[in-house]
């Protein structure tokens, strides 16, 4: 375990340089080295992600945490009292328990449109349940790092909506002027930006307001892949985040 955990470092220490350079100070190497060390993440799987000069963990990497840690299970509820559901204002309340004698670790959680990024509006719902599972999952394990779902703004250069962008029609063989199929742009991007091809999926299903991404038409789908291309250039980190909020809930 603990050869697994210095090559692990090693690995972050080389990959933050590479990600993020001219960006990580000797201070911030530190901090990463003492996370790793200490908590396993691994910035490879988006456990944690650099933003303003701060090092923020992420729901995958807490989930990821309680289930290395043998996590007993998380209940989540609405407070309903709280709630309003037509300003888009959800509460919710998670308890975290550790082992099976645990009398849980509790976190709470708000979004709405005011405090959430221009990304993930439409998503304040579960965007709530997941700020609250995350309090309830640093308090359980002892981390001091802020998660960045938690984040009332996730950048100041948040992506600006360019939902449901019309463009030009594709020929009857899903190609335009010589550009791949989009089922070709579409994985291109997964691969360049490393992303989850089944959150990817669902979080296409969402935009399009369809079932699936199959039952969607060639325009919405042209429509997707150009706001996908658009987030991920301008900020893969809150793409990542965003996407995070389609996975599904962990389960004891």
């Amino acid at each position: 375990m603990k050869r697994d955990l210095s090559q692990l470092t090693r690995t972050n220490l080389k990959l933050a340089k590479r990600r993020w350079p001219g960006h990580i100070s000797k201070c911030q190497m530190e901090a990463l080295r003492s996370l790793t060390e200490n908590y396993g993440f691994a910035i490879a799987l988006g456990d944690v992600t650099l933003l303003d000069g701060r090092w923020y963990v992420t729901n995958a990497g807490l989930l990821r945490l309680a289930t290395r840690s043998r996590c007993k299970g998380i209940q989540v509820q609405t407070i309903a009292a709280l709630c309003d559901p037509s300003a888009s204002h959800w509460v919710f309340k998670a308890i975290v328990y550790k082992s099976g004698g645990s009398k849980g670790f509790v976190g709470h959680g708000d979004a709405d449109p005011s405090n959430v990024s221009l990304l993930v509006h439409g998503a304040e719902l579960r965007i709530a349940e997941t700020r609250a599972v995350n309090r309830a999952l640093r308090k359980a394990y002892g981390i001091g790092l802020c998660s960045v779902e938690e984040l009332g703004s996730l950048s100041d250069n948040s992506v600006r909506a360019r939902d449901r962008q019309q463009l030009p029609s594709e020929s009857r063989n899903g190609s335009n002027n010589g550009q791949p199929r989009l089922r070709d742009q579409l994985c291109l991007l997964i691969r360049e930006h490393n992303l989850n091809p089944a959150l990817v999926k669902a979080y296409a299903a969402d935009f399009c307001g369809t079932p699936s991404l199959k039952e969607a038409n060639r325009d919405l789908v042209q429509s997707f892949v150009s706001h996908l291309a658009a987030c991920a250039k301008e900020n893969r980190d809150i793409l990542v985040c965003r996407l995070n909020s389609y996975a599904p809930p962990f389960g004891g």
